[in-house]
């Protein structure tokens, strides 16, 4: 007896639920719309003065006067080359040269092939760990990149191979 009871599909109760419930939505919607529908609304504007002062309606509230414009404020920004703030007398030379800099060298070219900092590190840790719904890990990205270069690296080593023992072997 227990057999030929029916049993209730999850999935089309959850639609049956859904479609309820944009149905209420949808008569929502039109309640809302006829009761804009009722609001009256100023259907055109003067283009003869488009930036000058206009005619308020009575059951509008008085524009307020025009802003005077103001001047931009500009923020101190650190030069690019701390070398005007840094520099001293011994690191020039007596013709007043700069003179060569090796550890400065070295910290430029280390810092040339740094990443920059990130502005959103959530961001980064979401790409990383293939947190944003349709994209791929950055793990996943990252080992297609390298067995792709392993791939070609390995065909172009074979045909330089093949070349080298053409010319050894016909001579």
């Amino acid at each position: 007896m227990a057999s030929a009871k029916k049993k209730v599909d999850p999935i089309s109760d959850r639609s049956r639920a859904l479609n309820d419930q944009i149905a209420a939505l949808e008569s929502e919607i039109q309640k809302l719309d006829t009761q804009l529908q009722r609001v009256p609304t100023p259907k055109f504007r003067s283009t003869a003065i488009p930036h000058g002062a206009t005619i308020a309606r009575a059951h509008e509230p008085a524009p307020s006067p025009p802003q005077p414009v103001q001047e931009p404020v500009f923020e101190k920004v650190k030069p690019l080359s701390d070398t005007e703030e840094t520099a001293t007398p011994d690191q020039f030379n007596e013709l007043g040269v700069r003179k060569y800099d090796l550890p400065g060298l070295f910290n430029r070219i280390r810092n040339h092939f740094r990443r920059p900092t990130t502005n959103n590190p959530r961001l980064v840790a979401y790409l990383a760990a293939g947190g944003v719904h349709g994209l791929r890990p950055m793990r996943y990205e990252k080992r297609v990149a390298r067995n792709r270069f392993i791939f070609f690296a390995a065909g172009l080593l074979l045909v330089l191979l093949c070349i080298l023992w053409v010319v050894v072997h016909n001579h």
